[in-house]
């Protein structure tokens, strides 16, 4: 399909710069696609604190318990001549124990075989520096840092010197700074991984969750680390020829069990992000059996693909031209996401990762009698 299908003006102060708070006090636009393509989609404006009366007694929440590292970094390159020219890294995705793949900025400042330090103090052993030497490069300007501490050791190192890696529509705006290290996570982070959050997910507080819970409504955990090329815009001109970064992610045996369960009881699957989605679609067989999975996925969605495995999906509003909003195009239709993109448009919502979000009905809703 042509790119610019899937494009759309969105006002600069619809990009949200922080969340709501409390988190569940952000808006929830539900979408529910009509019969037919010409037929306007019947749209309902709510809150997340709504949700729990918008789901039934015995569907199952899916939500992605990958946690965001501080994979933005700060350093100088150094041992070359008197010159330390600043160097800003983005982790984008680990290799092994003190090998990382990163985006760095000026590129053009890097060659392989240079030493770049981020960072004069810390709390690791007692070193000082957290020293990494250019490895690899590419012509995009991605590289292949190694690092001198490995490990878990690493991991701290990290976690100490580096700032959330922002979405570049708010790391334009702002700086990070420590409110993100909270508010860039979501109440289901639990395991290391991620570059990007699974923003849907942040929506969610305790509270939420426990009236979810006494509703009936399971919630179930999968793992997909984010990867930064997720949130990318599509630069080809057509969608067949977009290649998709492969992200690391695991559906545990227990939580196929017991979704393909709910589907066998009548009960419905709604992913929380297009994470989520994503990851049940790579487990899902033809006939819609999810099977455990752990490994990579680069599934691409776009419009003209069958759902197997997902019935519901909440998501935030995505980027115009971006590999997330080609999905939801999918999943609810590209008019019906037009449409109710313009909709929040006009009447306020907050868009993107720190925005609101939207509860969506698949196309065929109907004809399922869901």
């Amino acid at each position: 399909m042509r790119t610019d299908l899937f494009d759309f003006e969105l006002p600069a102060e619809r990009i949200a710069l922080r969340p709501a708070n409390p988190r569940d006090a952000a808006r929830l636009l539900v979408v529910a696609p009509g019969q037919k393509p010409d037929i306007a989609p019947e749209l309902s404006d709510r809150t997340l604190r709504d949700l729990p009366d918008l789901l039934r007694a015995g569907d199952v929440l899916v939500v992605n318990d990958t946690k965001v590292i501080p994979a933005r970094l700060n350093g100088r390159r150094i041992g070359r001549g008197e010159a330390e020219p600043a160097i800003e890294a983005t982790l984008i995705k680990r290799l092994d124990g003190s090998h990382w793949r990163a985006f760095v900025r000026p590129a053009k400042r890097l060659e392989v075989g240079d030493i770049v330090r981020f960072g004069d103090e810390g709390k690791v052993c007692f070193l000082g520096q957290l020293d990494a030497q250019v490895s690899a490069k590419d012509e995009g300007g991605e590289v292949t840092l190694s690092f001198s501490f490995h490990g878990p050791v690493l991991d701290q190192a990290i976690e100490e010197r580096g700032d959330m890696p922002l979405p570049p529509y708010i790391a334009s705006k702002r700086e990070p700074d420590e409110q993100d290290k909270a508010d860039y996570q979501t109440a289901f982070a639990k395991i290391e991984g991620s570059v990007a959050a699974p923003t849907a997910g942040l929506h969610f507080t305790p509270e939420l969750t426990e009236r979810l819970m006494r509703k009936g409504v399971n919630v179930r955990s999968v793992t997909l680390h984010v990867g930064a090329g997720t949130f990318l815009p599509v630069k080809a001109d057509d969608t067949a020829n977009h290649i998709m970064h492969a992200e690391w992610g695991e559906v545990p045996p227990g939580v196929a069990e017991t979704l393909n369960i709910t589907r066998k009881n009548g009960g419905r699957i709604v992913a929380v992000g297009s994470t989520a989605l994503r990851l049940l679609e790579s487990a899902a067989d033809e006939n819609g059996t999810i099977k455990p999975f752990s490994g990579e996925t680069d599934i691409f969605i776009t419009p003209g693909y069958r759902f197997r495995a997902v019935d519901l999906m909440m998501t935030n509003f995505h980027l115009p031209k971006s590999t997330l909003f080609m999905l939801v195009s999918a999943f609810s239709g590209l008019e019906t996401m037009r449409r109710a993109y313009a909709h929040a448009i006009a009447d306020g919502y907050r868009f993107y990762s720190y925005g609101d979000a939207c509860l969506l009905y698949p196309q065929s809703s109907f004809r399922d009698g869901m």
